[in-house]
């Protein structure tokens, strides 16, 4: 267990942005899982904006790494071109 004040709050911040991090990560990975999922175009071409600008914010915050972010938006994009 931590002996300063400091290490604790430290701690306690570790936690809360944990938490934080965790359910934008996974409310985006859920939303692209969803987009995969669509057989519609005009429902998935509707769809793509919001995901990719979700991807942005993640990887604007330092949550998801700026590529990881770039690569899932054009492998969406490529998804989303093919359906027909």
């Amino acid at each position: 267990m931590a002996n300063h004040k400091s290490s604790l709050k430290r701690i306690r911040q570790t936690a809360a942005r944990k938490a934080h991090n965790h359910y934008y990560a996974k409310t985006a990975r859920n939303a692209v899982r969803d987009l995969r999922k669509t057989t519609d175009k005009a429902a998935a071409a509707a769809a793509l904006p919001k995901v990719s600008s979700m991807l942005d914010k993640l990887a604007k915050r330092h949550i998801i790494h700026v590529n990881k972010a770039a690569n899932l938006k054009s492998k969406l994009a490529r998804f989303v071109n093919k359906l027909g």
